[in-house]
């Protein structure tokens, strides 16, 4: 079982950065692919970033390509999102969550979700 925490969300104004974290509990998080999705309100949870348990691939949704970048450190059992040249669109709940393969696009196949952090971004 994995518990995981996000955190380093806020509000930053359009073309700003922003880094935010997952930090995960449990001795196997290492084991585990890692995706990023986010929820705007009124709108369907949204995949944004997806990174395997080694952190040698990542795969990210076509909006976000260029722009967001998904990193994990196994010896911190963290996961982060930075976020560069945000725009108002990108404003979300993020959600980071744990897979024991998958890192694609489908929250399904996803066992484990944080609680989630809000990002703001005003234009």
């Amino acid at each position: 079982q994995v518990q995981l925490v996000e955190s380093g969300g806020g509000l930053v104004q359009a073309g700003g950065s922003l880094r935010v974290s997952c930090a995960a509990s449990g001795r196997t998080f290492s084991s585990y692919a890692m995706g990023w999705f986010r929820q705007a309100p009124g709108k369907e949870r949204e995949f944004v970033a997806g990174i395997s348990w080694s952190g040698g691939s990542t795969y990210y949704a076509d909006s976000v390509t260029g722009r967001f970048t998904i990193s994990r450190d196994n010896a911190k059992n963290t996961v982060y999102l930075q976020m560069n040249s945000l725009k108002p669109e990108d404003t979300a709940v993020y959600y980071c969550a744990a897979s024991p393969r998958y890192y694609g696009s489908s929250y399904k196949e996803y066992a484990y979700w944080g609680q989630g952090t809000q990002v703001t971004v005003s234009s």
